[in-house]
C-alpha cells in the first residue's frame, strides 16, 4: 500500500516524498524520538532481498562520503536524510579532481569490505557542503527525468544504468572491482565535459554504445592530457586494460596537473614575523606586522589571503613550507622577522612560492618606527608585483594611521585577543581601552573593545545580554561615526538588532551593507551566517556563508563549530559528524569539538558512544551552562540520573545566573523533556539569551505546541519562513 504524508510508518512520521523507482519509494520522514529527519526506503514487497543485501552493504560501510543506515523495517530502510544535490556537469577542473578524489575514497572503501556499487551515476552522488556522497549501493530510488531512460536502473536481470554501466555488466557476465572503475570513468567525463560519455535514442542505442563506441575525446579546454588520460583509461572497454583498482585511480588523479585556464588564483598566506629583538619581547609586535600586512594584502581584487588565525596556527612549528601551503591552500607564502632596538626597526621579508621553494621577492627595510606604516605599504607593493596582481592606490592612501603609541597599544590587544584564554581576553580589553584613550579616532580599537564584549556574552555566555548588547551597540557605532564603510560595525549592529532587538528586518538592512565591503571579512561572513541560520532555518545560504567565511581562515576553530552546529541542526548529522572531528583533529583539547560530537552522537540515539565525549567536554570547560547540560542529560540517559542531578546543582540552585536557563534548556530538550524545556527556553528569551533563537530547530521538528508563542516573543514566524 503508497504511504502519504502524514502517516506513520513503525516509529516513524512520514513527511514529504522525495522520489520513486521501480522498487519503491523514497520518503522524508521525522523520528519523534531522537526529533530527527531522516530517509526511510519503502520497499515493494518483490524487492525485499534486494533490500536486505542492500542494508547490509551499507551498515557494513563506514565512510564519511557513503550514506549512513540507521534503522530497518520488515520492508524499509531507515538512512541518513542528506540534503544535497545530484552530481553534474560541467564543474570547474579543480572541484572536479576534489570530488572525484571523494568519490573514489568512498568506493574505495566499500571495494575493501567486498562490496561492489553496481549503480554509480550522478543521480545516486549528492554533492553537499561537506562534499559529496554516495547512495544506492544496490537499490536505485530516485526518478530520472522522463525523456532519460538512459540513466533510469534497469528493474530486472541486468542491474545497473545503461550510459554507465560497464560492458561486461551490459552483458551481463561476472563482476568486479574494475566494473566500478569503468562506472566511475563515465561519470568522472560527465563532470568535466557537462556530457555523458555514451548517448543514443534509446536504452538499446546507449547499451550500444557502451559495448562499441569510443566517447568524444575531451579537448584542452575541458581537461589536461593527464585527466583525459585517466578518464580514457577508465572507459577501456576490456576491464584487463583498465586500472584494475580504484586505488589506482585515486593516485592517478593525484597526479593530475591542472591546465592553465583553471588553475587557482593566486593566493598567499603571511606567516608571523619572527621576533629577533634582543630581549625577544616584542612578539607582539612582530605579530602585529604580520596581521597588518594580512589586511592589507586583503584589499587586493583577485588575491585570496589566508585569515590570522589559520596563517598563525604554525607559529612556533617546524613545518614544510610546501606542508603548509598544502594545508592553507595557498601557492605562496610570506614569512619574514622583526628586530626592534628603540626607536629603530629592520623589518624582513621573504616571499616564497612553495611548489618550489622559489624566493619571488626578498628585501630588508631599516627605519625608523614612524615609518612602520610606510614599510607595511611597501612590502604589500612588492607582493602586489610579484604576484602579478593589483593593489589599489586608494587602498593604502585611505587607509586610518593611528597614533602610533595607540598603534602599540592596538597591536597589543590584538596579540592577547588571539591567545584566547580568560587571562588573554582580559589583557586584550585593557589593550583596547587603553588604544582609546589614546586615540579616540582609531575606528579598529572601538570595533575590537566591541567584539570583546560580544564575545563574552554570546561566546562564553559570562555576561548578561542586558549589559553586554548595549555596549557592543554603542562601540559599534562610534567605530561607524568614525569609519561608515567599516564592515565589522555594520555586521555587529546587525547581531544587536538580530538577536538582541529581535528587529530581524533591520538586522538585514545592516547585513546589507557590511556584505557591500570588498573583500567581506572572514567573521562578517560567520555571523551574517549565523543571522541566516536564526531568522531563516537551514536553507544551503546558511552553510554557504560559513563555508565562505571557512575559505579565507580554514583552521579556524570558531568557524567550523559555525558550520558544525547548523549542519546537526539540519539533521545532516553524517556530515556534522565529519565537521566537529575536524575540529578534533585541529586541536584535541578543544572542548567544544568534545561538546558538539557528544551532542551529535546523542541525536542519533547512541548515548554509550556520548558520555566520555561528554565527560570530556565537561572536564574541559565546567564553567560552561550548555557543557553542563549535555552532560548531565547523557548521565540521565545512560542510567546515572544521581549523578546527573549532581551535576546541574550549581545551575538549578541559581537559575536568575544569565546562561544558567540555556543550559537547563539544553539538559531537557536531551532528555525528550520538551514542555519543561519550553519553560527555560521563555527564560532564555525573557535574558535575551543570544543562543536562544537558534534552538527554534527542535521546537519545529517536533511540532511543540509551544513554539508559536516562543517565536511571538521573539518575532520569528511559526514556520520555517523568512520573518523579513
Amino acid at each position: 500500500m503508497p504511504l502519504h504524508a502524514g502517516e506513520k510508518l513503525g516509529p516513524y512520521e512520514i513527511l514529504a516524498p522525495i522520489g520513486a523507482g521501480g522498487m519503491g519509494e523514497v520518503w522524508k520522514a521525522l523520528d519523534p524520538r531522537l526529533n530527527r529527519i531522516v530517509a526511510i526506503k519503502k520497499l515493494k514487497d518483490q524487492h525485499t532481498a534486494r533490500f536486505q543485501q542492500e542494508a547490509q552493504a551499507i551498515a557494513a560501510l563506514n565512510h564519511q562520503h557513503i550514506c549512513q543506515v540507521y534503522d530497518i523495517g520488515p520492508d524499509y530502510l531507515v538512512m541518513e536524510f542528506i540534503e544535497g544535490k545530484p552530481l553534474s556537469g560541467p564543474l570547474p577542473i579543480e572541484d572536479t579532481v576534489r570530488l572525484a578524489r571523494q568519490i573514489a575514497e568512498a568506493l574505495e572503501a566499500a571495494h575493501a569490505k567486498g562490496i561492489l556499487h553496481r549503480d554509480l551515476k550522478p543521480d545516486n552522488i549528492l554533492v553537499t557542503l561537506a562534499g559529496v556522497k554516495l547512495l544506492d549501493f544496490g537499490l536505485a530510488k530516485f526518478t530520472a527525468p522522463a525523456d532519460a531512460d538512459a540513466t533510469k536502473t534497469i528493474d530486472g536481470t541486468v542491474m545497473g544504468t545503461p550510459a554507465y554501466m560497464s560492458p561486461e555488466q551490459a552483458q551481463r557476465k561476472s563482476l568486479d572491482a574494475r566494473s566500478d572503475v569503468f562506472s566511475f570513468g563515465a561519470v568522472l567525463y560527465e563532470m568535466i565535459s557537462g556530457k555523458r560519455a555514451f548517448t543514443g535514442n534509446s536504452m538499446v542505442d546507449v547499451l550500444s554504445a557502451v559495448l562499441r563506441d569510443e566517447p568524444t575525446p575531451l579537448g584542452p579546454i575541458n581537461a589536461s592530457h593527464e585527466m583525459a588520460d585517466v578518464v580514457a583509461r577508465c572507459l577501456k572497454k576490456s576491464a584487463t586494460d583498465r586500472y584494475q583498482t580504484i586505488t589506482e585511480v585515486k593516485a592517478a588523479l593525484d597526479r593530475t596537473k591542472m591546465p592553465a585556464p583553471f588553475r587557482s588564483q593566486p593566493s598567499i598566506a603571511v606567516l608571523p614575523f619572527a621576533d629577533m629583538s634582543a630581549g625577544k619581547d616584542h612578539e607582539w609586535f612582530s605579530d602585529g606586522i604580520a596581521e597588518e600586512i594580512i589586511n592589507l594584502l586583503a584589499h587586493i581584487p583577485g588575491l585570496k589571503v589566508i585569515a590570522r588565525t589559520s596563517a598563525f596556527a604554525f607559529k612556533g612549528k617546524n613545518e614544510d613550507i610546501r606542508k603548509i601551503a598544502e594545508t592553507l591552500g595557498v601557492s605562496n607564502v610570506l614569512e619574514g622577522s622583526v628586530r626592534r632596538a628603540g626607536s629603530r626597526l629592520r623589518i624582513t621579508g621573504q616571499l616564497i612560492h612553495a611548489a618550489d621553494g622559489t624566493h619571488l621577492w626578498s628585501e630588508r627595510f631599516d627605519r625608523e618606527m614612524t615609518d612602520v606604516f610606510a614599510i607595511q605599504d611597501e612590502i604589500a607593493q612588492a607582493i602586489t608585483a610579484a604576484l602579478k596582481v593589483t593593489l589599489s592606490v586608494a587602498t593604502v592612501r585611505e587607509r586610518y594611521q593611528p597614533k602610533l603609541p595607540a598603534y602599540e597599544a592596538y597591536l597589543k590587544a590584538r596579540h592577547h585577543w588571539a591567545k584566547f584564554t580568560p587571562e588573554s581576553l582580559a589583557r586584550a580589553k585593557e589593550s583596547f581601552e587603553q588604544t582609546i584613550v589614546l586615540d579616540p579616532q582609531f575606528a579598529l580599537a572601538q570595533v575590537g573593545l566591541a567584539d570583546y564584549f560580544l564575545f563574552l556574552t554570546a561566546g562564553a555566555g559570562l555576561l548578561p545580554a542586558r549589559e553586554a548588547m548595549p555596549r557592543v551597540r554603542a562601540l559599534a557605532q562610534k567605530a561607524l561615526d568614525l569609519d561608515p564603510s567599516l564592515p565589522e560595525a555594520h555586521a555587529m549592529l546587525g547581531v544587536v538588532a538580530g538577536v538582541y532587538d529581535y528587529n530581524w528586518r533591520d538586522a538585514e538592512r545592516l547585513f546589507t551593507l557590511a556584505l557591500a565591503s570588498d573583500p567581506v571579512p572572514p567573521q562578517v561572513r560567520t555571523w551574517h551566517g549565523f543571522f541566516y541560520l536564526y531568522s531563516m532555518s537551514y536553507t544551503e545560504a546558511v552553510f554557504e556563508e560559513f563555508q565562505m567565511g571557512l575559505r579565507g581562515d580554514p583552521l579556524n576553530l570558531i568557524f567550523r563549530v559555525m558550520l558544525a552546529f547548523p549542519l546537526m541542526a539540519a539533521g545532516r548529522l553524517g556530515d556534522a559528524c565529519t565537521e566537529w572531528r575536524r575540529i578534533l583533529e585541529l586541536d584535541e583539547n578543544y572542548w567544544y569539538g568534545y561538546f558538539g560530537l557528544a551532542w551529535n552522537h546523542m541525536l542519533q540515539g547512541t548515548f554509550i558512544e556520548a558520555l566520555p565525549l561528554a565527560e570530556k567536554a565537561f572536564s574541559l570547560a565546567p564553567w560552561n551552562s550548555q557543557v553542563v547540560g549535555a552532560f548531565a542529560a547523557v548521565l540521565r540517559r545512560t542510567g546515572d540520573a544521581s549523578r546527573a542531578e549532581e551535576v546541574l546543582r550549581n545551575l538549578r540552585n541559581s537559575p536568575e545566573d544569565y546562561g544558567a536557563p540555556r543550559g537547563l534548556l539544553l539538559f531537557h530538550l536531551l532528555c525528550g523533556e520538551m514542555d519543561q524545556a519550553a519553560d527555560w527556553f521563555e527564560r532564555c528569551i525573557e535574558q535575551r539569551d543570544s543562543l536562544a533563537p537558534c534552538h527554534r530547530w527542535y521546537f519545529e521538528a517536533c511540532a511543540s505546541p509551544r513554539w508559536p508563542t516562543l517565536a511571538k516573543m521573539m518575532n520569528l514566524p511559526e514556520t520555517k519562513e523568512t520573518p523579513l
